[in-house]
């Protein structure tokens, strides 16, 4: 049973962090109320969410959902973590070796980890476009959300980029998901609203179409096919957001400093090939610990 107030975030870490729930006998539930608001949001995007609509489809009354669930910005949290888990790597998708000597093609290499995981991402928000459409910067993560940041945080592990760097690169990676998503999101909104399609809706702007012959360049695009055979935005945007990585990753791997941080001691490659971050396990366990005791 839900206590606290709506707004209070320590409640709402303790609603995305509890023990797993044993489903109960007939009745209403948390993971009744959170599956069921999925199914609305899937249906009628946020905008269609409300706890009256989630009660009427579970047959209770409003007041009810309010036993489990403080109000909608907590039931938003629940339902994120909960699609959020349909990405998680399965079993047999090992994590990638953090080893020392782990090569950099170990499990595809980071590239091929990275776009793996940006793909689930994007699939996942394909079947829960109101993904999208969760914004702000104070959205509590669930453990099934941070699981799947971990998952992108550890598929550049190994690189040559400072710590820094893997969060910026993680972090822009996945806003370019979510602007993606965002866009299928708001198109599917408007043609529920309107009962017309994108395409159809386009293509009967002949209006416009007569205006923009005045408009060299766009002209020229136009009659060379530049839109006959559009490029899939999100395949195009990552490939080249990854060839950016890329080349900050071989940079770094340039002018990386061949002596080991910790202890000034000279790295000798690794077996692998990959460059050595420390000389020894001792090394790298006492500059994690600093790391620790610094926070």
């Amino acid at each position: 049973m839900a206590r606290g107030v709506a707004g209070d975030p320590d409640q709402g870490v303790e609603l995305l962090w509890r023990d797993a729930e044993r489903e109960p006998r007939p009745g209403l539930s948390l993971g009744r109320i959170v599956r069921a608001a999925v199914e609305l949001a899937d249906a009628e995007g946020l905008e269609g969410l409300s706890m009256r609509k989630v009660a009427d489809r579970l047959g209770f009354t409003t007041m009810s959902l309010y036993r489990h669930v403080p109000g909608r910005d907590q039931l938003v949290d629940l339902m994120r973590d909960e699609v959020l888990g349909e990405a998680l790597v399965t079993t047999s998708d090992a994590a990638p070796d953090t080893s020392l000597d782990a090569g950099p093609d170990a499990d595809g290499g980071w590239r091929g980890r990275l776009e793996e995981a940006a793909r689930r991402a994007w699939e996942l928000r394909m079947r829960h476009p109101w993904l999208a459409e969760v914004r702000g910067s104070r959205h509590l993560p669930g453990p099934n959300a941070v699981a799947h940041y971990d998952h992108m945080l550890g598929a550049l592990t190994g690189t040559a980029l400072r710590p820094s760097e893997v969060v910026a690169v993680v972090g822009l990676l996945g806003r370019f998901v979510d602007a993606e998503a965002l866009l299928l999101a708001e198109t599917r909104r408007e043609e529920r609203r309107s009962g017309v399609s994108e395409q159809e809706w386009w293509g009967a702007r002949d209006s416009l179409y007569e205006r923009l012959d005045r408009f060299p360049a766009l002209s020229r695009l136009w009659e060379t096919g530049g839109w006959d055979d559009p490029e899939d935005s999100f395949t195009f945007g990552l490939r080249r957001l990854l060839d950016g990585v890329e080349v900050l990753i071989r940079e770094r791997d340039e002018s990386r400093d061949e002596r080991c941080p910790e202890c000034g001691t000279p790295l000798e490659s690794a077996p692998s090939g990959r460059p050595r971050v420390y000389c020894s396990r001792a090394c790298q366990q006492r500059a994690y610990r600093k790391r620790r005791a610094a926070d």
